[in-house]
């Protein structure tokens, strides 16, 4: 398995909270190969941070290409700082 894990700056929660319910989160769910995905904020709320599992390398690429051109039309609320792929070399 391998992770796609997104860093983004939340410009404005109440923007962006919906964007995710409502665009990513379906978006990144119906990706092939998706296994799982965890979205969280900073205790502070300015920064946010993505998990995404997927069932292979391949998979958890294509999803993270997906990602980058999403963020190049920005949807509100959150400006992308990083995308990056890894493996997943232990789960519980």
């Amino acid at each position: 398995m391998h992770a796609v894990v997104v860093k983004v700056t939340i410009n404005d929660f109440e923007t962006a909270r919906p964007v995710l319910e409502n665009e990513v989160v379906p978006r990144v769910s119906g990706a092939p190969g998706f296994v799982a995905g965890y979205w969280t904020r900073s205790q502070d709320g300015g920064n946010g941070l993505g998990t995404i599992i997927f069932e292979s390398e391949d998979a958890a690429r294509q999803a993270s290409d997906m990602i980058r051109v999403a963020a190049s039309n920005p949807n509100g609320g959150v400006s992308l700082q990083d995308v990056e792929v890894r493996e997943v070399v232990a789960s519980a």
